[in-house]
């Protein structure tokens, strides 16, 4: 006879939870935290409240859960599932939630043997750096320097690490001088469940800033193109009127008749 094998009440009271955040939330965001230390972890969290309830469950918990789950579509979100992840519960738009988590990223120092997410470049300038054994350490890395005022200054730019390689140990010690920081910390977005269209959203990485500078610069060409085409609306009318003075200004000197003077012979 085989023996049944006991599950825990932690694990079957973790499960029924989760199981009833999947039913009840309309948003599930799925979000990586590899990397992310303990204390950043907690402030992040703390930050959350109110917004998300933030559970790091073990996979075969959460594929539990998913499977206990009323919503079948659900189930998608196992392939997300990484090695390091947490699963947000919220009720905030999929999107929203997901920049509030950007938001609260913050720049890291690099460690050796880490693959670089993008070029890591040296800019040329001062630095506050004195003459001495950073001389050998940035030259060894091919960075060209001289002394201005006592203080080494970069005489050109130059890529350490080129975006997908490894970071060499040297490489860590210069970024650390001068305190360069090419990593971002933070919960990382990697795909969310919405309940109301049960569809599941993967491109959650947005930087409104440059969203938000994209949106103003269409703006201003279409609407430079509507005012060129005569489409009047609330936005295109006040420029339309200006440039109608403008030209009826301009044909004014091919249009006027100059008067004749009092006495003068025709």
């Amino acid at each position: 006879m085989v023996a049944k094998k006991h599950v825990s009440e932690v694990k079957v009271k973790a499960v029924k939870e989760m199981t009833n955040l999947f039913d009840t939330s309309k948003t599930i965001l799925v979000a990586s935290i590899k990397n992310i230390p303990s204390s950043q972890y907690q402030e992040i969290g703390k930050k959350l409240r109110g917004k998300a309830v933030v559970k790091v469950p073990k996979k075969k918990l959460a594929y539990l859960a998913i499977d206990s789950s009323k919503k079948t579509e659900l189930k998608a979100l196992k392939d997300k599932l990484g090695d390091s992840f947490a699963l947000l519960f919220s009720n905030l738009d999929a999107y929203d939630l997901a920049a509030d988590l950007l938001k609260n990223r913050s720049p890291a120092k690099a460690k050796a043997g880490q693959i670089a997410p993008e070029d890591i470049e040296i800019q040329a300038g001062p630095t506050d750096l004195v003459p001495g054994p950073a001389i050998s350490e940035l030259g060894a890395l091919g960075i060209q320097i001289m002394i201005q005022g006592g203080k080494i200054e970069i005489k050109a730019n130059k890529i350490i690490t080129k975006k997908g390689d490894k970071i060499s140990e040297k490489a860590c010690d210069v970024m650390s001088k001068l305190g360069i920081k090419p990593f971002t910390i933070g919960f990382n977005p990697v795909c969310a469940f919405d309940a109301t269209s049960n569809t599941i959203y993967t491109e959650l990485n947005i930087d409104s800033d440059a969203t938000v500078a994209e949106m103003k610069n269409l703006y201003g060409k279409a609407l430079a193109f509507a005012v060129a085409i005569g489409y009047s609306s609330k936005d295109t009318i006040k420029f339309m009127l200006s440039k109608a003075y403008m030209q009826g200004k301009a044909l004014e000197k091919f249009t006027h008749t100059p008067e004749t003077k009092t006495g003068e012979e025709n």
